[in-house]
């Protein structure tokens, strides 16, 4: 049981990896730490992710409640960037842990096929 105290620190932590847990909200986020000026309009993340209009903002509205992404509308259009530059950063290391994971899984798979073929017995075609 975690004391009382650390409770709502450990909540804060959980409900960022929440704001992260979709592959839309992650693309969302790399598109804003790739951003010239580290922000974006809505218009640029439509084109860019393909979501629908209403999908892009309940993803937005997810970041923006977990304090990920903030926004600054300015007439009708609306920008977005990230809350924080370290966002970038985590971005950075889950890719790194995912190419990590990847490399690995290919030289599991080379050596898996170098591994001689078993013959199995049967009759023979």
């Amino acid at each position: 049981m975690l004391p009382a105290a650390q409770a709502p620190l450990y909540e804060i932590k959980a409900n960022l990896f929440k704001a992260l847990a979709h592959p839309a909200r992650i693309r969302i986020l790399e598109l804003l730490a790739a951003a010239p000026d580290t922000a974006a309009p809505v218009s640029y993340l439509l084109a860019e992710t393909g979501l629908e209009a209403s999908h892009l903002s309940q993803h937005l509205a997810t970041l923006r409640r977990h304090k990920v992404v903030t926004s600054v509308r300015t007439a009708n259009a609306v920008t977005y960037r990230l809350a924080h530059p370290k966002i970038a950063e985590l971005l950075s290391i889950a890719r790194t842990f995912l190419l990590d994971n990847l490399a690995d899984s290919n030289e599991q798979l080379r050596l898996a096929r170098e591994l001689p073929a078993a013959h199995l017995p049967g009759p023979a075609l």
